[in-house]
């Protein structure tokens, strides 16, 4: 039996929850929509939330929002998914990566500081793991060159900083609900921002741009028909069945945050006397919701312990290459060696099973197979 590295949780309630969705009259643009965005901006503390299809949409959605075009720069941290610089360059930025902090994995805020220029339009921060970035210092980084902070929440929702909820800090938050985060709407992503004007913008962008208030339109006695398009969007609209499930898994975000709690802990007791073994740093001004349990192997063993855990049935995974590591990138000139912390980082980084549902006994099997690899 296989241990995959994520999986999500559902239940009777989120069945019975998308199949009246389905027994309904609506399934993509309706009511459950505008729920599951109140449900979001409560959850992340601000007056509004706009949801869209997926985390990268969400990242797309939030850098439209800042206005990122042409001429512009974005720092961020290489150690992410793709889509956080590739979202930027699709908005026509130029992508500046700055190293990262050796104990979280989270963007150094004294690299950023050492990069920025007036050139730079958003600074894009990744909470990794679920641990939210130095989003204090980031903030006063980014607004003393005229910048905004965007931060990228995929593994986040749920997480606090100094007992603020992420979605609250940054001007301008993204979350991801893949199945394997931290809850689920299938595919599914939001942005909130303590700004609603940028909520604004991104709910705008994630419908063609479309304008229907007819105090807002050019053209407004054209007819009841009339829609406007007053800037360029794309469709990235999140429909009521998926909205559905979201509503269902964001009312058990502290459930599953006790669970993932107690899958971290319990980690920690299991490992802490593998000498060869880094694992994750928590900050005592921060509350994390953990998305990922990412351990570090030291003196060149990871591929080895990565095989055998493999071999033995536990699906671990890698979190990330670094991003320009990617011959995309390559191909745009750039090289390795811009952030060698992250880069190190990399070499050793084991993503453990971490889900609301993995059993005691699996985890220990885990633990059992890297004392075995290790000790």
């Amino acid at each position: 039996m296989t241990i995959p590295y994520g999986r999500q949780s559902i239940d009777e309630n989120d069945i019975e929850a998308v199949v009246e969705v389905l027994r309904g009259d609506w399934l993509t643009i309706g009511p459950k929509v505008a729920e599951f965005e109140r449900a979001v901006a409560e959850r992340a503390g601000t007056a509004d939330a706009t949801v869209v299809n997926s985390g990268t949409s969400a990242l797309h959605a939030a850098y439209a929002a800042a206005r990122v075009t042409r001429g512009d720069e974005v720092i961020t941290t290489p150690l992410t998914f793709v889509a956080t610089a590739a979202t930027a360059m699709a908005e026509g930025a130029t992508v500046t990566f700055a190293d990262i902090e050796p104990d979280t994995g989270n963007l150094d805020p004294d690299h950023v500081a050492a990069l920025i220029s007036d050139r730079t339009a958003v600074v894009a921060a990744v909470d990794y793991a679920g641990h939210p970035a130095d989003l204090d210092r980031l903030l006063a980084i980014a607004h003393g060159s005229g910048a905004l902070l965007l931060e990228d929440a995929a593994h986040a929702i749920g997480s606090t900083a100094q007992g603020r909820p992420v979605g609250s800090i940054a001007d301008l938050t993204a979350f991801s609900f893949f199945p394997t985060k931290n809850m689920t709407s299938g595919e599914g992503g939001a942005v909130s921002s303590p700004d609603p004007a940028l909520v604004e913008r991104a709910r705008r962008f994630r419908s063609h741009g479309m304008v229907r208030d007819r105090a807002e339109q050019r053209y407004p006695d054209e007819g009841p028909w009339h829609q406007e398009v007053q800037s360029l969007g794309l469709n990235y609209r999140l429909p009521d069945v998926l909205c559905a499930l979201g509503i269902n898994q964001i009312a058990r975000l502290d459930e599953f945050k006790r669970k993932r709690t107690a899958v971290f802990e319990r980690y920690r007791e299991g490992l802490s006397d593998l000498d060869l073994l880094t694992l994750p740093a928590r900050h005592s001004d921060v509350d994390p919701m953990w998305h990922l349990y990412p351990v570090r192997v030291a003196d060149g063993q990871r591929r080895r312990v990565f095989d055998m855990l493999r071999e033995n049935g536990v699906l671990v995974q890698v979190n990330y290459i670094p991003v320009y590591w990617h011959p995309v990138f390559e191909d745009l000139g750039y090289r390795r060696g811009e952030c060698p912390v992250a880069e190190q980082y990399y070499r050793e980084e084991i993503s453990l099973p971490m889900y609301a549902d993995l059993t005691p006994s699996d985890q220990d099997r885990v633990i059992e197979l890297l004392h075995t690899a290790l000790a």
